[in-house]
């Protein structure tokens, strides 16, 4: 599949350091790290690069989970 990918110029490394950057902005480390199965300073590091909020993110949770009651 790798190969089919990289024949259609989709470049898997870069593919996934965006994924990985993204959802570093929008999750707590903590949470990436469990969802991803990366080890928890890894996802650290991504979020401090990414910047993320997870205040934000927990805001969010919060607001979604009053909204629905």
């Amino acid at each position: 599949m790798g190969e089919r990918l990289r024949n259609l110029g989709i470049r898997l490394a870069e593919a996934r350091s965006t994924a990985l950057f993204q959802l570093a902005t929008e999750l707590p480390a903590a949470v990436l790290a469990r969802t991803l199965g990366l080890d928890i300073t890894v996802a650290v590091k991504w979020q401090r690069a990414a910047a993320g909020n997870w205040a934000a993110y927990a805001a969010e949770i919060s607001n979604r989970t009053s909204t629905q009651e």
